[in-house]
């Protein structure tokens, strides 16, 4: 848990942004559980909130200025790809926020700093505070140098929201694909249960993952087995 000012200082170098503000940042990684149990009136939904809308327009902007040739349509479902809930927690886990963020020592103990929805709503509220520390063209830089990756891969058809539709789409391109899920263990307390997860594709394990729920886990495995087969990057 991130109590003092030299543990900002460390994300700050981690963002590579130095805040005139360090509240702002402070706010940011606070979650509404910790506001809660530390009776705090200030956490980052609110900053959630702006950030969204920060994010979209820059995108957007990028978008439009850079794909003359793309109609809005395209447009339109190519930046939610970008802006998506993996998207954001793809950069979340880039930047390590899980180990900065300001949590409830319940949300902490089942797994908060690990969650999808946690970290990738953190990302957004870091950009909010960035861009009412620096000002637009500031975060703008700073969006479009951290998001490169994905705003590519968005653009050529290599970010995937479901990997077993995707797994199953490409396996039966040859066929019939005879895909199963088989659990190989699961570890950990009640309330924060790892899962191991093997795909098979006929008898051959294709690929494994892990999350804190079957679900998260066959997904993970089936993005596994996607990036053995050359089909996605990232």
């Amino acid at each position: 848990m991130i109590n003092k000012i030299g543990d900002l200082l460390d994300l700050e170098k981690e963002l590579k942004v130095n805040f005139n503000d360090k509240n702002l940042l402070k706010i940011a990684i606070t979650h509404s559980s910790y506001a809660k149990e530390k009776k705090k009136d200030k956490y980052n939904e609110r900053l959630e909130f702006l950030g969204d809308s920060v994010l979209q327009i820059i995108i957007s902007e990028y978008l439009f200025s850079n794909y003359e040739n793309k109609k809005e349509g395209e447009l339109t479902k190519k930046r939610s790809l970008i802006v998506c809930e993996n998207s954001l927690f793809e950069i979340a886990q880039k930047w390590g926020v899980g180990s900065y963020m300001l949590m409830s020592n319940g949300e902490d103990a089942t797994g908060g700093r690990n969650r999808t929805s946690i970290l990738s709503d953190s990302v957004e509220a870091i950009i909010a505070a960035i861009y009412l520390d620096k000002g637009i063209k500031f975060t703008t830089k700073f969006v479009l140098k951290n998001f490169m990756d994905i705003i590519n891969r968005a653009m050529e058809d290599k970010i995937v929201l479901d990997y077993k539709t995707k797994l199953q789409e490409v396996l039966q391109k040859n066929g019939v694909a005879k895909i199963t899920y088989a659990l190989i263990k699961s570890e950990g307390p009640p309330h924060k249960r790892k899962f191991y997860v093997s795909v098979l594709y006929e008898k051959d394990i294709i690929g494994e993952g892990t999350g804190f729920s079957k679900k998260d886990a066959e997904q993970e495995a089936a993005k596994i087995a996607l990036k053995n087969m050359g089909e996605i990057d990232g």
